[in-house]
């Protein structure tokens, strides 16, 4: 990402990052200039439990989070949403992720491979009942809690913010050598 457009980007501050991220650089950007590359070489992805009983952590709360930034993604596009919305999509979550498990364990059958049939359809039906909350959430308070602000904005509130930033970087970086030796 070039430095004007991070200068430019909001994004939220929950689970919804990646695809904010992605719905704002889509939004300051030609498609054509969109794609997608690997920003290190490893990358320690933080695995959750599924936590189906608590909406307020693992698995769920990130589904939920990521919901509510895809539906005031599309809201600040023009999207209206009605009721109907939002139950026609659980409906259709439903069927498509219970298709997909047919299909995965059809796959897991014919390659020697264990699949957990009822461990899924508990999963599915976990994240049914995020998109339910994420739902109820958003028709609650649309515009949720405010994105974290862009560089523009931060550099007009603190003009020195840049310097202080580089003087801190250089700072850690020092006591990491001196820590070394």
């Amino acid at each position: 990402m070039r430095a004007d457009l991070a200068r430019v980007n909001r994004i939220p501050g929950d689970w919804g990052l990646e695809v904010g991220v992605l719905a704002e650089v889509f939004r300051n950007c030609a498609v054509s200039r969109v794609c997608q590359v690997d920003l290190a070489e490893s990358y320690e992805h933080k695995h959750q439990v599924l936590s189906a009983d608590d909406a307020s952590k693992g698995l769920r709360r990130m589904a939920c989070d990521i919901a509510k930034s895809l539906f005031r993604t599309l809201a600040a596009e023009g999207m209206v949403y009605g009721p109907g919305h939002f139950r026609s999509l659980g409906v259709r979550y439903v069927r498509m992720a219970q298709d997909s498990i047919g299909r995965y364990y059809a796959d897991a059958l014919l390659n020697g491979l264990l699949f957990d049939r009822h461990e899924e359809e508990i999963a599915v039906a976990a994240f049914a009942r995020s998109l339910q909350e994420a739902a109820a959430e958003f028709n609650k308070d649309p515009l949720g809690l405010p994105l974290i602000p862009n560089w523009n904005r931060v550099t007009a509130a603190m003009p020195e913010f840049f310097q202080l930033l580089r003087r801190a970087v250089e700072q850690d970086m020092q006591m990491v050598q001196n820590s070394e030796s």
